[in-house]
């Protein structure tokens, strides 16, 4: 709970992101939650959509490199609406290169 932004990205640097390189699968499947938002209580942290952008680059650089660019993402969760629409939108314009 209270999680941020720098503690967020380090464990996703330091210990998902070689665990996933590491495990290579052929295909990436994300569950985007955007519950995490700071502006939405239900997950307690404090992630902005910078931070979503940023995971998202991060997650689509690995598929890249080992699942051919092979990448499904399916929204998962988001309560508060105004949060939700721009952490997707930041993730959908990760996704789609723009």
């Amino acid at each position: 709970a209270g999680t941020g932004s720098d503690e967020f990205r380090a464990v996703v640097s330091e210990v998902w992101l070689p665990r996933l390189r590491e495990f290579a699968p052929q295909l990436i499947l994300v569950s985007a939650g955007f519950d995490a938002h700071g502006e939405d209580d239900m997950g307690s942290m404090q992630l902005t959509e910078k931070d979503y952008a940023w995971v998202t680059e991060q997650i689509k650089a690995v598929a890249d490199e080992v699942a051919g660019g092979r990448l499904v993402s399916t929204l998962e969760g988001g309560y508060v609406l105004s949060s939700l629409a721009r952490s997707v939108a930041a993730h959908l314009r990760v996704l789609a290169g723009i």
